[in-house]
């Protein structure tokens, strides 16, 4: 091959990606973006996940797009391990379809009406069609399929291109050689696997051999392990994605290989040993793009269909593949007192939510802490202890919202049905607390990476409003966990304080700028961080009130949180005065005024 053919070859892959690439993703938006929606909701057998599955991957034109998304769900817990391992068989069976969307192109002949069938009349007549809705339509649908058609029109480009730079292949001697000593099913794989992984597309693989099938020395000797060998390099992005995840969402994204590399055994064991012995006389077939795009079908389709009988077994065997990290498991641990059975009894329910919520409502407050200590002193193992811990906040919300939506299904007293109201408005905040708790984490990164300095009196103003904050999120958090509201009522008066330590950090620090004693990227950051600070401090405020309301049979957070600011009940004025004196030194309020 000529340096001309290598840069035309590269050339055909970039559009034959980018063109799958375009077409997958204009198909997702035709389907109104309720693919996500469809894929969890309707996978509750094994073979409608595996019908799912396919249908999702045919569409999308991606089985790792899929698997991703799969393993997402996992890990919000919206779909169980087992539901999820017949999805990813469905997918597996999916992303064959685009060797057959190939092979359109390949049909053809001297006519003028099957001429357009080749693969030059097939992108003409689709690129026209695609830019005609692009540049005429208003509609934003019939826009995303003039984008599937010019995404469709761009891959058959593409695979044009690429056959027409390998065809000078069948006269190379040197390929002839490789192909003729390239006897060793375990190679031909090893190539798959190499290939794929760097392409992550086994669409885009089996494309590319289909290709390579124009020179007409591909036989089914050496197509085959490398087909079995794609399917196992397509797994490389699912696994990816699996780092970060719950334990639940490791699972499902190791699947992904587990069960590749067992149809890979399964297929090859069955076929290769038929082969030693009955010699099969079709093995030194030539391949073209149909028979490729049929091998990778039957492997695809054969293996699965074998594969889901024994979904639970492979469950049972992801279980012991990737056992729970003990840390994460014991701070789960009291999602189990989650019980189905006691939604029957909500005396029962309601209590031992409100124990599950202390926990969520200890790590979130664990959060916090952890990541504004990532200010002071940023350790890469804290930042993903913050990431993991909100992780497991979210999950907690997730687990206790159901269970308490469930719940009020079920016959309540007006106080039960009260505490459930006042659950679902906690753990919200709570889990709005972790996530600013990651945000201030990435901030600390930031400042890290760029080297930023805050200036000495900036520095002194956030280390003040860092104790202030600390102090507020542990008054709520405790409050709240030992049900003393009448330490609630210290947090209003704090959470008012320290709105009014944000406006004056940030008029200083707008004084700072046009003195040019700080820069506008070190401004960035400051605000950043004064502002998810703030919202913090908004957080624990509905906490706290949350708690006062169910101490005191108060009516609601907007009107109890008005009458606090308004009457200055419950020693309002005395609190405020005490923190205004700790956080808001005389000569600064002096200076206010």
């Amino acid at each position: 091959m000529s340096i001309t053919d290598i840069v035309m070859l590269l050339g055909g892959v970039a559009m034959f990606l980018y063109g799958m690439s375009l077409m997958g993703s204009s198909l997702k938006k035709v389907a109104g973006n309720k693919l996500e929606l469809i894929l969890y909701r309707l996978s509750g057998t094994p073979l409608r996940g595996i019908l799912l599955g396919t249908g999702v991957t045919a569409v999308i034109q991606s089985s790792s797009a899929t698997s991703v998304m799969t393993v997402g769900f996992v890990n919000s817990m919206m779909m169980k391990l087992r539901q999820a391992l017949s999805v990813i068989m469905g997918a597996v069976v999916g992303t064959s379809i685009t060797g057959w969307l190939i092979c359109l192109g390949g049909v053809g002949g001297s006519s003028p009406a099957l001429a357009l069938m080749s693969t030059e009349g097939i992108s003409a007549i689709t690129a026209i069609a695609g830019i005609l809705m692009r540049m005429i339509c208003k509609k934003k649908t019939l826009i995303h399929v003039g984008d599937i058609l010019m995404g469709f029109a761009v891959l058959m480009f593409g695979m044009k291109t690429m056959s027409g730079a390998v065809s000078g292949l069948r006269e190379d001697p040197g390929f002839i050689s490789f192909l003729t000593n390239f006897n060793n099913p375990l190679l031909g794989i090893l190539i798959g696997i190499l290939f794929t992984a760097i392409l992550q597309s086994a669409s885009a693989s089996v494309g590319i051999l289909q290709a390579l099938s124009s020179t007409g020395l591909m036989t089914l000797e050496e197509t085959l392990p490398i087909i079995l060998g794609i399917a196992i390099g397509a797994s490389v992005p699912v696994i990816i994605s699996g780092f970060g995840s719950s334990v639940e969402g490791r699972r499902t994204a190791f699947a992904y290989p587990v069960i590749e590399i067992l149809r890979v055994i399964l297929f090859a064991g069955v076929f290769y040993g038929l082969n030693a012995v009955l010699h099969f006389d079709f093995m030194g077939r030539t391949m073209n793009m149909f028979s490729i795009a049929l091998v990778n079908t039957l492997f695809r389709v054969s293996t699965v269909f074998v594969l889901a009988w024994f979904i639970p077994l492979i469950e049972k065997l992801m279980i012991r593949l990737v056992p729970a990290d003990p840390q994460e498991e014991a701070e789960t641990e009291d999602m189990k007192r989650l019980e189905e059975r006691f939604l029957a009894y909500p005396t029962l329910a309601v209590e031992q939510t409100r124990l599950t919520m202390n926990k969520m409502a200890e790590l979130a407050e664990r959060s916090m802490d952890t990541a504004i200590g990532l200010l002071d002193k940023f350790d890469p193992k804290v930042f993903q202890e913050v990431e993991s811990l909100e992780s497991i906040v979210d999950r907690y919300e997730d687990k206790i919202g159901s269970y308490l939506m469930r719940l009020t299904g079920q016959e309540m007293t007006d106080t039960q049905n009260k505490a459930v109201s006042q659950y679902l408005r906690a753990i919200t905040d709570l889990e709005r607390i972790s996530d600013h708790a990651l945000n201030i984490a990435q901030r600390a990164e930031e400042i890290r990476d760029k080297k930023i300095r805050f200036s000495d009196k900036g520095s002194r103003e956030m280390d003040n409003l860092k104790r202030a904050i600390t102090e507020i999120l542990h008054i709520s958090i405790d409050s709240f966990m030992t049900g003393d509201s009448e330490t609630a009522y210290r947090v209003e008066p704090l959470e008012q304080v320290i709105d009014m330590i944000c406006r004056k950090m940030r008029e200083k620090h707008t004084a700072r700028l046009q003195k040019g004693k700080c820069t506008i990227g070190n401004g960035y950051v400051f605000n950043d961080l004064i502002s998810d600070f703030e919202r913090v401090s908004d957080h624990c405020s509905n906490i706290a009130i949350v708690q006062v309301e169910l101490e005191d049979n108060a009516l609601d957070v907007h009107e109890m949180s008005g009458a606090l600011k308004q009457a200055h009940v419950h020693q309002f004025d005395l609190y405020y005065s005490e923190y205004e004196q700790r956080y808001l030194p005389k000569k600064e309020k002096e200076k206010e005024e």
